[in-house]
């Protein structure tokens, strides 16, 4: 379920509030001059990058008063959770390729137990050298946390030269920005000489072209006989070049020299064939004529929507209290009463007062509905405050349920699974025109408590269930029609071919229309993909006059032409978005064209900061540095009489915004800026990159090309709240590998004890972030990891008997494996006493035991590695990038140059969303 802004018919027209103060028409030459003489100059440093991120502490800028106004609330802090005892499993999840509403909630209660805040004398130490002596307990919630220093945002650049990392970043940047300026003239020209070349040139190079195409499609000569196999050809009816004939084995040889693209195909078996042609229907991305946009399809099936259960009553005994007296509800109002009552751990949103009355006047409307409350006795008992309700009945009873849950038998929970996934199968895929393709959410989302993201104003109303009365099904004219549920019909039944939808309906929180779509994998979610990275490709031609000109533009006297070209300016360098005008029951979000006076603080002398409430209601926070022009236009904006509330660009449309960039390019946005100077970047960074290196190496060095690019589009984020614990646990497992090396060099002295002579004392001695109380700890930790171990094969072995109705082991059987442990125990307790350790394994020798250590070397070098990746990406938002802005086909490019496993960089749903580019570029792509 998705909703789009394709085929989204218009709720309401919007219109933007008329400003209390504007700006003059027009900027006099004098106020020009005379800001340029007050206004400092800033040398051109560190222009168009963002300096940090995060909440605005009040003593962290001194602003003249004239200029202060405000930074609103502070942003989530970055938290380290608390860690006793070694532990090496890597918590690490693809959290950036999940989408939000599927990560987990913490409440603010469970968030205070875990978190602390870490040491601030060490905010530029890594923390693989932290001690766990410097964590101490977190502020108080009142008090604002110091962003970090603005050289810990940006990763480590250090080279030759002695600039300070912004300034080094900024020239890397303006470098690319000068190449892009060539490459757009270059392409110009290249295009004008084609148009121009002569009737007799175009001719014969259509002729040249016509022949190309015919050699390549010649036919293969007739097989002759030969002692060697010759190079497979893939031609029908063979295989691996080989003709099978009267039982006799002939070889094929090509008659020509030249690599066709045919020859270079695999080659596959005729029982192959069929799979190969269906295979190639799937290839669009070769077939110009799939650009149109008008029909989507011709044939359409699919099986409708599932929808959620119907509510169960909650068991007699169960119900809410009302200033201490259990009530008895309607099935409805009691429906809704448990939607409260079930997240009362999240403490995030139901102690929110906007939550709280938001549900609580929704609640009230469906208690009216119903026929209101009711006391054990039938007396009515009318409900008119929130604070004398208590929903704690209903939570115990919903974690019960859960907690129920969670202690089924891995075999119960795979019979529920596969009931569920039996049930939900005809949903699965739909038939498009002929294709198979999958859905991507056929499920009809439950009722429940709106919760939003960031500070929703509508955040508690309750959503309500969804009937098939409300939904719209989209389906072909000859296919079958889902039958809606018994004593139900569906609203209307539509056949619109121009519609990617297959299922839609409103919802009553935001009057939005949800839709059933195809899945990120589906034919058309990659064509849609494909045609987004083209456009920002076809940028490339135009990006040059488009800077030019508003540079140009940002010294206009009329001030509608000036505030154009800064909103441009500011699109292009920072990726703002356009923004959009909201009604007064929407959540005031902003973009570039919609920021109001108290959104941007200006620090002299070139130092702007952007708080505002971005997309989807997520508070966007960024400093950034901008040119001297652009410093000075803002200022001019934001001149008096403008106060708070008034906007910046008062004389700028978000629709005439629009209109100006198609003018230079049809389709352009300023969503297309952000995806060109994304993948441009990356283009570039990667094309710097030399062979040669491990794996391990190739894959920090596209992170590291990932991360400039990240910094520089200003894809940005808060330190999450389980990096510090991560991170500590990875170093962990670095200590467990160096101390696996010790003892293979401990075990080469039992072999042969003359090799201390030989090899040096200093080579066998503990390393210097080991001691002999890690050692200690660490040995516990194997042994508790070796008894879980044990218990949980014991515990599986026994579900899977049951479950086969075997009779299950006796606890006599895990008792004797568990000796397995005990004599670990008493083997380390053994080697500290005796300060010797036995060497292992089958015939010991000192080669073998090198050998060893080599490998846990490269264990080591590579989770150090990691752990540096790991510790550089902390604040940049890898994911957004790569996901959403960069061409994937730059990666896949890059992963087929060097050799790296695309798994290094696309998790499987990643790789199944971008199939399309891993099948469609080689090596030589570039954007």
């Amino acid at each position: 379920m998705s909703s789009s802004d394709d085929d989204v018919p218009l709720v309401k027209g919007r219109s933007r509030k008329p400003p209390s103060a504007v700006s003059n028409p027009t900027i006099p030459k004098s106020l020009d001059k005379a800001l340029d003489a007050a206004q400092p100059s800033s040398n051109g440093h560190a222009i168009g990058i963002s300096i940090r991120n995060g909440p605005l502490d009040a003593m962290d800028v001194d602003l003249e008063p004239s200029h202060q106004n405000g930074t609103g609330g502070s942003k989530r802090k970055s938290r380290q959770g608390l860690h006793s005892g070694p532990n090496y499993k890597d918590e690490t999840s693809d959290s950036d390729d999940k989408p939000l509403n599927k990560r987990r909630r913490v409440s603010n209660n469970q968030a205070k137990r875990k978190v602390v805040a870490s040491d601030s004398d060490s905010d530029d130490t890594p923390l693989l050298r932290k001690s766990s002596g410097a964590i101490k307990n977190e502020s108080s919630p009142s008090q604002k946390k110091k962003l970090p220093k603005a050289s810990t945002v940006v990763p480590d650049m250090s080279s030759d030269s002695d600039a300070p990392i912004g300034i080094q970043l900024a020239k890397e940047k303006a470098k690319i920005e000068k190449h892009a300026e060539q490459e757009a003239k270059a392409i110009r020209r290249d295009e004008k000489l084609k148009n121009k070349a002569s009737p007799a040139q175009k001719s014969s190079a259509k002729k040249r072209a016509i022949k190309d195409d015919s050699d390549s499609d010649m036919p293969i000569a007739k097989p002759k006989k030969a002692k060697a196999i010759a190079t497979p050809t893939g031609k029908k009816g063979q295989a691996n070049g080989i003709r099978k004939s009267n039982g006799k084995v002939k070889t094929e040889s090509p008659t020509s020299k030249k690599s066709t693209a045919k020859e270079s195909k695999k080659i596959s078996t005729p029982d192959d064939e069929d799979v190969l042609e269906e295979e190639e229907d799937y290839r669009w991305w070769d077939d110009p004529s799939k650009n149109d946009d008008s029909i989507k399809w011709k044939t359409l099936e699919h099986a409708g929507v599932v929808f959620p259960p119907p509510y169960e009553p909650l068991p007699a005994n169960v119900k809410m209290l009302y200033d201490g007296v259990a009530v008895t509800l309607h099935p409805d109002a009691e429906e809704v009463a448990g939607f409260f009552g079930a997240m009362l751990n999240s403490t995030h949103n139901v102690e929110r007062k906007v939550f709280q009355d938001n549900f609580f006047k929704d609640f009230r409307e469906v208690l009216r509905e119903s026929g209101g409350a009711k006391d054990g006795k039938g007396k009515p008992i009318k409900i008119t405050e929130f604070s004398k309700c208590d929903f704690s009945p209903m939570f115990d009873y919903y974690e019960a349920k859960r907690a129920e849950k969670k202690a089924l038998s891995a075999a119960e929970k795979k019979q529920l699974k596969a009931e569920k996934d039996a049930a939900e199968a005809p949903y699965l895929y739909c038939k498009w025109d002929g294709r198979k393709e999958k859905v991507g959410n056929f499920r009809v989302e439950p009722p429940g408590l709106f919760r939003g993201r960031g500070e929703h104003p509508k955040t508690g109303h309750v959503k309500k269930r969804v009937k098939p009365e409300q939904i719209t099904i989209n389906i072909g004219k000859e296919a079958k029609v889902p039958s809606p549920p018994p004593g139900h019909k569906w609203r209307e039944v539509k056949h619109d071919q121009s519609g990617t939808w297959l299922a839609m309906w409103q919802e009553n929180i935001n009057g939005a229309y949800k839709y059933v779509m195809l899945a990120a994998n589906s034919t058309i979610k990659g064509q849609s993909d494909f045609k987004k990275f083209e456009k920002a490709r076809e940028l490339k031609k135009h990006i040059d006059r488009i800077r030019k000109d508003y540079t140009k533009g940002l010294k206009a006297e009329l001030t509608a032409d000036r505030q154009m070209a800064t909103a441009v300016y500011l699109i292009d360098k920072f990726a703002l978005r356009a923004g959009n005008e909201k009604g007064d029951d929407e959540a005031e979000t902003v973009g570039c064209c919609s920021l109001k006076f108290e959104n941007v603080t200006l620090k002299p002398p070139n130092t702007v900061i952007f708080d505002f409430l971005g997309k989807d209601s997520i508070r966007f926070y960024d400093e950034v540095k901008v040119d001297d022009q652009v410093f000075k236009n803002l200022k001019i904006f934001k001149k008096a009489p403008k106060g708070e509330g008034d906007e910046i660009f008062d004389r700028l449309k978000t629709s005439q915004l629009n209109q100006h960039l198609t003018n230079y390019m049809p389709g352009l946005t300023a969503k297309v800026f952000r995806t060109y100077n994304a993948s441009y970047t990356m283009s570039n960074l990667l094309q710097t990159l030399k062979p040669g290196g491990s794996v391990a190496e190739k894959v920090k060095e596209y992170n590291d090309a990932n991360r400039k690019v990240a910094i520089l589009c200003n894809h940005k984020r808060t330190v999450g709240a389980a990096h510090a614990s991560q991170m500590e646990k990875l170093g962990e497992r670095i200590k467990a590998l160096k101390y696996q090396k010790w003892r293979a060099k401990q075990m080469m002295l039992d072999i042969d004890p003359k090799i201390k002579k030989k090899r040096g004392a200093e080579y066998f001695q503990l390393g210097d972030d080991l001691d002999e109380e890690w050692v200690l700890q660490h040995q516990e930790f194997l042994v508790e990891e070796q008894r879980q171990k044990i218990r949980k094969k014991f515990k599986s072995e026994n579900e899977k008997l049951a479950a086969e109705g075997q009779k299950e082991m006796k606890p006599k059987e895990l008792d004797q494996r568990l000796e397995a442990a005990h004599d670990l125990e008493k083997k380390f307790k053994r080697e500290n006493k005796t300060k010797k350790i036995e060497a292992e394994g089958k015939g010991p020798t000192i080669e073998k035991m090198e050998a060893n250590i080599v490998k846990i070397e490269q264990r080591i070098e590579t989770m150090l590695f990691q752990a540096e990746d790991k510790e550089s990406n902390k604040e940049v938002a890898l994911g957004t990038s790569k996901i959403n802005y960069i061409d994937p086909r730059l990666t896949v490019s890059f992963s087929k140059t060097f050799g790296v496993p695309l798994e290094k960089f696309f998790s499987k749903t990643l790789r199944e969303k971008f199939d399309w580019a891993i099948k469609s570029v080689g090596k030589d792509w570039t954007f």
